[in-house]
């Protein structure tokens, strides 16, 4: 094969440098290499890719129309590269990320495109999933990493980083009878959100729920939180849902923060990437963790 990669960067070298002794420059050889090489690869090719007429050589047709797909190549070498380095170093080929439906709207996605461009061969996987199983999935080893609200209970299976924090809000639509019924009334209170159905994001397993958010005798599950605000905005119940996402439901009209008379509507959570200390994390995920990190630190 008349390409290799060592007169692949040569060439390239040359057309980006302008003249055989700055592509010399550029690379740290001495100038005659670099003419030697070019003109081994003419032989080669059975092409003249330099014009050597003038005071420096001048690519030729025949050298601009090879330009494109040798640069091509030259980028998927690089890739390659970093790919073979990347897994002598733990890259992993699949990072799988599970995160909470509520925290979609998060900032995971900035981080994502910063692995892309680091581990550009790097296979990445995003899946949602209630918090208590997007958890049981790292324990499976079905994901290596869960973005998920904190814990009631620190695991010792687990490691954790704080990447920020999000607020769950009380919500109700204000067509629902509760309000209604209530207009210009009181506010709400305890009893009106024991005694009024429920919509719960919960895991499929019906015996894992989070008690800290469960306030009502009779409540209705979903795994997903658009489900739920469909359901709530249809009136069927309230529920908590994050403030990034019920606020322009809230200039809308379509959903009302739950105005109560004896406490606030309104709970701050951490938010945190998790992992199984049981199972190494590969490098994606490492770099990941880290990324999260800096950007709630803000740097």
């Amino acid at each position: 094969m008349a390409f290799t990669s060592d007169n692949l960067q040569v060439f390239l070298a040359v057309l980006d440098q302008g003249s055989f002794s700055a592509a010399a420059r550029h690379l740290g050889r001495v100038p005659s290499a670099v003419s030697m090489a070019m003109a081994h690869l003419e032989a080669e090719l059975a092409l003249t890719l330099f014009d050597r007429g003038g005071r420096e050589p001048r690519p030729t047709a025949a050298a601009r129309a090879l330009e494109p797909q040798a640069r091509q190549l030259a980028s998927q070498l690089r890739e390659l590269n970093a790919q073979a380095l990347a897994l002598t170093q733990g890259l992993e080929e699949r990072l799988t990320l599970a995160i909470a439906p509520e925290l979609l709207a998060t900032q995971w996605g900035p981080p994502l495109a910063t692995l892309a461009q680091e581990f550009p061969q790097l296979q990445v996987e995003v899946l949602t999933a209630p918090q208590t199983d997007a958890v049981s999935m790292l324990h499976a080893g079905r994901a290596q990493l869960a973005l998920v609200f904190e814990r009631p209970s620190i695991d010792g299976r687990e490691g954790f980083q704080e990447v920020g924090s999000e607020t769950l809000v009380a919500v109700m639509a204000p067509l629902h009878p509760v309000l209604r019924s209530n207009a210009g009334a009181s506010p709400l209170s305890e009893v009106h959100l024991t005694g009024t159905r429920q919509i719960v994001v919960a895991s499929r397993d019906l015996a894992q729920t989070d008690p800290r958010f469960v306030f009502a005798r009779h409540t209705w599950r979903t795994d997903n939180h658009l489900a739920a605000l469909g359901m709530i905005e249809a009136g069927l119940g309230w529920g908590w849902l994050p403030r990034t996402l019920v606020e322009p439901r809230f200039r809308a009209g379509t959903l009302v923060k739950m105005p109560f008379e004896n406490l606030s509507n309104g709970t701050a959570l951490w938010v945190d990437v998790v992992w199984s200390r049981e199972r190494p994390l590969g490098l994606g995920a490492r770099r990941f963790v880290e990324l999260m990190g800096r950007q709630r630190a803000g740097h």
